[in-house]
């Protein structure tokens, strides 16, 4: 059984919504949560880009081509998704990391990637 983590985003307000249409998250319900099971830490919400689907395709996870067995759609730049923070880290090592939104992003990545980082790539903040 998965015990969810308190759903509190970046700055220990609660989670807002990641994105309905496609379903995102490790738990498919719109937001960023997780829990000791997300391994991989789905827990940075952002705007995928072009040059972002290209990575992760180029380093196995394609995110592009629909999966009708597991419920997937695929993603298009634009659509908004939960990636994992290491894959998020690494594309900006890249210089194609996606823009971030914070008030969505949860609290755990702040175990993986940094907030001042985070802040640089916010597509949510004034």
């Amino acid at each position: 059984m998965s015990l969810l983590l308190k759903s509190l985003n970046v700055f220990d307000q609660p989670l807002s919504s990641c994105g309905k249409d496609p379903l995102t998250g490790f738990f498919r319900d719109g937001c960023c949560n997780t829990s000791d099971n997300d391994a991989a830490s789905h827990t940075i919400c952002v705007e995928v880009s072009g040059a972002f689907l290209d990575y992760s395709r180029s380093l196995g996870n394609d995110l592009m081509t629909p999966r009708p067995e597991f419920d997937f759609v695929g993603l298009k730049p634009g659509d908004r998704w939960c990636v994992c923070a290491l894959r998020w880290l690494e594309a900006y090592e890249q210089q194609v990391a996606p823009p971030v939104f914070l008030h969505s992003t949860h609290k755990r990545a702040l175990e993986l990637v940094s907030l001042q980082l985070l802040r640089q790539h916010a597509a949510d903040l004034n």
